[in-house]
């Protein structure tokens, strides 16, 4: 076997069973702690892998039929189905080429992600796009004028909301 050849199955191993590396490790209805000892390295490297992105796909995605039951098959068909999107030629392998592309293209996700963030966070404004002085952060507003979007000097339900969700990070409410 050719060592590019090699290199490309491990990583395509890695890449695939972190996956499901939750579900093999017990991790079925979702509690950590039950994997990993709390406050243990474990817990603390998943919260920096969490960070990151999550390792594991959600149930509703593994869970391919809604039953509410994840089968070796279902977890077997997200498998296939992630192998599929790195194998582009579709020939049942993974050249060293389709991986790197396949990382690559993760890779400039984030990167387009975490611009995203960094501009909303940054855009004092509300434009979208960020100025010197918004680069340099000079431009100074204070929690009500960056909360008071439409700058009528109240803030309506809909304001104080995409405010606290700003604050989370766009996740929402949690």
């Amino acid at each position: 076997m050719k060592r590019t050849t090699a290199i490309s199955a491990v990583a395509l191993i890695a890449i695939l069973g972190s996956s499901v590396a939750g579900f093999a490790a017990g991790d079925r209805d979702g509690d950590k702690s039950k994997r990993m000892g709390k406050g243990g390295h474990h817990e603390r490297m998943a919260g920096k892998m969490d960070r990151r992105g999550p390792m594991m796909p959600d149930f509703a995605t593994l869970d391919a039929d809604g039953d509410g039951k994840v089968t070796e098959a279902e977890i077997a068909a997200h498998k296939a189905a992630q192998f599929a999107e790195v194998d582009t030629d579709g020939n049942g392998t993974v050249s060293a080429e389709e991986l790197a592309a396949h990382l690559e293209a993760k890779a400039e996700k984030r990167k387009a992600d975490r611009m995203a963030k960094m501009i909303e966070r940054m855009d004092a404004d509300g434009d979208g796009e960020l100025s010197a002085d918004e680069m340099a952060g000079t431009v100074k507003k204070t929690p009500f004028e960056r909360l008071d979007t439409d700058g009528d000097g109240a803030l309506s339900e809909e304001e104080m909301k995409a405010g606290g969700e700003r604050g989370r990070g766009g996740r929402g409410d949690k």
